[in-house]
């Protein structure tokens, strides 16, 4: 169906002058891919980067793709990862456990070997997939970047771990953290096969988005995915999480499976024989990285503090109004968790910002979610290379007839220049609206290309240091700013820095 539609596409955009979709053949290490061509870019979907996995390789690290012979169709999405069908992946959208590959977008004319931006998808651990429609990266490839997407195991499928699996597992193979190894093999695959796109394997940033942006920070502190890349983004990403021990993980994958129909004690084969929809269908949520003591030996906050992650340089950052992933609901949990000492510094420090205590546990939520640990990260990182801090403020001028924060995610549609593709649509899109789209999709493709972010038209964006604690605001005006927040993240971070203890570390 898909290609049926590039190639009405192709009719549309001849009979408009535009340059009509034509073939386009590489060959990649397990056999030659064809894709299409519009408006200068080369587009390749749908590319199988490891193996299927499923049957005995559901819940196994990432294995080699089989070689294929003649040329193999990459002008549509694959399907994506087994998850609830919601916001990212509507009702009708094909899904399969068989939903390992990955999307290159690439300059149709491409000269010297180009910087690479490969993008991992948020959507909580269980949810998204490469092929939204926000995420075509036809901006980066027209701007000279090689642009590439990826799938990855989500959910029950991708974060599991169950004593039988774990038994059945050979000696010191890594556990639970499936779509990261998912991501590790997608870079693997990056660094073996750029180079027929007319990428750079030895410029590649890695970037990502809320559970994406997470993902990156385990990519920057876990050894195997040491050398992968050069540079990371992290939009949003939650950098104090803590995640569950590789034990605790096996009890909650024990209760899952039980759930999804397998009877206690379930051996590993019968539990990969429970169809995925089952396993989708008792997932509640709480599958998410952990800590195996193989792949992943501690929380990115823990490596960040010993300084133990890869020293390159880092763009990070989060929005204004990270708390609108609460929806209506009440957080009276966070003001729970914080001692009555801190949380009346705290209150005093939002000051007026916080009138009540429904608004001092969002703006608590907001800040210690990513804000406050988005700063924390970078002054770690500047330690040892280059980290650039920004917080993103603007909000489409449809939207501000019922806010004025940045919502969680916001900053994607401007990045990729994809406001007409959100996936809840902007009815109006300004002008000024784009310009920032153009200006901010401008700041990351020089950060891609060189290693350090230079906004079009804007004031030079300094790296950050803790001393001067400046950031990058994106707001109705983009300036550099000391940090606006700074007292409130220094309680936060004092709170942090006092639960970190070495239990969570694995041996």
């Amino acid at each position: 169906m898909i290609r049926g539609l590039l190639l009405c596409v192709a009719l549309i955009l001849g009979a408009n002058g535009a340059e009509a979709l034509s073939p386009a053949v590489v060959q990649v290490d397990s056999g030659r891919v064809q894709g299409t061509e519009v408006d200068g870019v080369i587009v390749f979907k749908g590319i199988p980067y490891v193996a299927p996995p499923v049957g005995p390789l559901r819940w196994s690290p990432p294995a080699p793709v089989a070689a294929w012979t003649g040329v193999k169709d990459a002008t549509a999405f694959g399907p994506a990862c087994p998850q609830r069908p919601g916001l990212a992946v509507p009702e009708g959208v094909r899904q399969s456990e068989d939903c390992l590959t990955l999307n290159v977008w690439a300059p149709a004319a491409a000269g010297a070997a180009l910087p690479v931006m490969v993008w991992i998808h948020g959507g909580g651990d269980d949810a998204g997939t490469a092929g939204q429609a926000q995420f075509d990266g036809s901006a980066f490839a027209r701007d000279g970047v090689v642009f590439v997407s990826v799938d990855y195991r989500l959910g029950a499928l991708g974060w599991f771990a169950h004593p039988a699996v774990t038994a059945a597992a050979t000696a010191n193979a890594p556990l639970a953290n499936y779509g990261l190894m998912d991501q590790i093999a997608a870079l693997r695959w990056v660094k073996r096969n750029i180079r027929a796109f007319g990428g750079d394997p030895g410029r590649v940033t890695v970037a990502g988005e809320s559970a994406g942006g997470e993902a990156v920070l385990f990519l920057l502190t876990v050894p195997a995915a040491r050398g992968l890349f050069a540079q990371a983004i992290v939009e949003s990403g939650a950098g104090w999480s803590h995640h569950p021990s590789l034990a605790e993980a096996q009890a909650q994958g024990a209760t899952l499976a039980i759930r999804a129909g397998a009877p206690p004690g379930a051996s590993a084969a019968a539990l990969r024989a429970l169809p995925a929809s089952a396993l989708i269908g008792a997932d509640r949520g709480e599958n998410t990285p952990a800590i195996d003591g193989r792949l992943v030996k501690t929380d990115p906050d823990r490596a960040f503090a010993a300084r133990r992650f890869a020293p390159v340089p880092l763009l990070i950052g989060s929005n204004s109004g990270e708390d609108n992933i609460l929806g209506q609901s009440d957080p009276a949990w966070v003001l729970k968790e914080i001692a009555p000492a801190p949380l009346s510094a705290l209150r005093a420090a939002y000051g007026a910002e916080t009138p009540n205590d429904g608004a001092l546990a969002r703006a608590i939520f907001r800040d210690n979610y990513v804000g406050a640990p988005a700063r924390w990260i970078a002054a770690r990182q500047s330690a040892l290379a280059p980290s650039y801090l920004y917080q993103f403020a603007f909000v489409p001028a449809i939207r501000r007839l019922r806010t004025d924060k940045a919502s969680h995610g916001i900053e994607m549609l401007f990045v990729f220049e994809s406001l007409d593709r959100a996936p809840v649509p902007l009815r109006l899109i300004t002008q000024v609206d784009r310009d920032e789209a153009t200006m901010a999709h401008g700041c990351w493709v020089a950060f891609i290309k060189t290693g350090a972010p230079s906004c079009p038209g804007e004031p030079p964006w300094p790296a950050y240091t803790p001393a001067e604690d400046r950031l990058m605001l994106f707001g109705d005006k983009t300036e550099v700013s000391q940090h606006f927040r700074a007292k409130v993240y220094d309680i936060l971070d004092g709170l942090h820095d006092a639960s970190l203890t070495p239990a969570k570390s694995a041996p």
